[in-house]
């Protein structure tokens, strides 16, 4: 079978919803916080020189982007297939592109043409370096889209803070160009102290941040859902964290041939008002919002809550079915999911949450949701007399259901 036709005959065997395979990505600048579930031995699955995976990523259809040893595929997501004792895997990305808007809806097929969003988990002991992801006027310059990014720190996932559970986001109000210009010219003199320029926030589980492109972040050592624009374009801009130094290559990632070097290009790709919001955490930071009245979910037997919602390009909900409900939920777009606990069916699948995944193991805890399978309505069965059902929700840029 063709590309076409295995696309074809996913869509028809899951009554419009995708099994997808699960998408380890290491990066060579982390060490793994170990709470993804993915076997201990297998954290360096591709390589100590690859770095450990501290990333799983889901519903992607943009590659990974991890310099010159990068893997065919890295960072794409699969569907699986699976016709007796046959198993197919195709990529998300070319079933959309064979079978557009019967996958992703005719909105999003028509105005973007791809699947343009992609949601991850972030795993890492410690924290980043402080760093941007550029905004599209800058990240064009490199044949690529600006990055806007948000995070949710799910309870499931962080039965431990890791070494540094705090983000620094931005800039002081007053940091003055001039200091963070000197900040930059000293990159390669060990630490360059860039924090300091900046303040730090304590992570809380169950909690989020909206990080639009263009503002300084160093993510704290929480493990992290983050649903984003599907672009894989940053710079970092912290020359040590921890006992790590940074090379200075990735200082200089994504800046324009002709602008290496140039320290003021990067204070260009900033964007300065942001960085220095007086009213940063009013502005950016996420409680879970009720999607509808509490006490209407609750006797249907499910609560739902928006937990990314400040942003147009993304957004994405927590679903709960408590024990021994059957619920239908709607949507109004696409969607891929991730299963953060419990066990049950949805739709035709049944689904459950592993406790450990070795790398290439297949699971059935990650799908995608067509846009006809959302509107018509998604039935979930939890059989469990005592453990709820969680499930975290990503959605494209321009969610109908979402009222900003």
């Amino acid at each position: 079978m063709n590309v076409r036709e295995i696309a074809e005959r996913a869509v028809e065997q899951g009554a419009g919803i995708l099994r997808l395979a699960p998408t380890w990505v290491p990066r060579s600048f982390c060490v793994p916080g170990r709470r993804i579930k993915l076997h201990p031995d297998d954290y360096y699955a591709l390589g100590g020189d690859r770095g450990g995976i501290d990333e799983r990523w889901f519903s992607s259809t943009t590659p990974a982007d991890n310099g010159p040893k990068t893997s065919p595929n890295e960072g794409l997501s699969f569907i699986v297939f699976e016709d007796g004792a046959r198993t197919e895997k195709i990529l998300l990305r070319d079933a959309i592109d064979e079978l557009k808007g019967r996958i992703i809806g005719e909105r999003i097929w028509n105005q973007y043409k791809r699947w343009p969003m992609y949601s991850k988990f972030f795993d890492n002991k410690g924290a980043l370096p402080h760093h941007i992801h550029h905004r599209d006027q800058h990240a064009k310059l490199v044949g690529q889209a600006g990055k806007p990014e948000s995070y949710f720190f799910p309870v499931q996932l962080n039965n431990h803070g890791g070494d540094f559970p705090y983000t620094f986001f931005g800039l002081r109000p007053g940091t003055t160009r001039e200091q963070l210009r000197e900040v930059l010219a000293n990159f390669t003199k060990g630490d360059n102290k860039i924090t300091n320029l900046s303040a730090a926030y304590r992570l809380e589980p169950g909690t989020g941040w909206d990080v639009p492109a263009g503002i300084l972040h160093a993510p704290g050592s929480l493990c992290t859902y983050e649903p984003q624009r599907a672009s894989d374009v940053f710079a970092m801009y912290q020359s040590l964290t921890g006992d790590a130094i940074i090379p200075e290559e990735l200082l200089w990632k994504d800046t324009p041939k002709d602008r290496v070097g140039d320290v003021d290009y990067l204070i260009e790709v900033l964007d300065w008002e942001a960085n220095v919001d007086p009213e940063f955490a009013a502005h950016r930071f996420m409680r879970p919002k009720p999607v509808c009245p509490v006490e209407e979910m609750h006797a249907r037997g499910y609560q739902e809550n928006w937990i990314t919602y400040k942003s147009t390009e993304y957004s994405a909900k927590e679903l709960t079915v408590f024990p021994g409900k059957t619920v239908t939920i709607q949507d109004s777009a696409a969607y891929g999911m991730i299963l953060l606990q419990g066990h049950g069916t949805m739709g035709r699948w049944d689904i459950d949450t592993p406790a450990l995944i070795h790398f290439g193991q297949l699971t059935t805890d990650e799908f995608f949701v067509t846009e006809d399978a959302a509107k018509t309505g998604v039935a979930i069965h939890n059989p469990s007399k005592t453990d709820p059902i969680v499930m975290l929700k990503h959605f494209g840029p321009g969610n109908p259901d979402l009222k900003l």
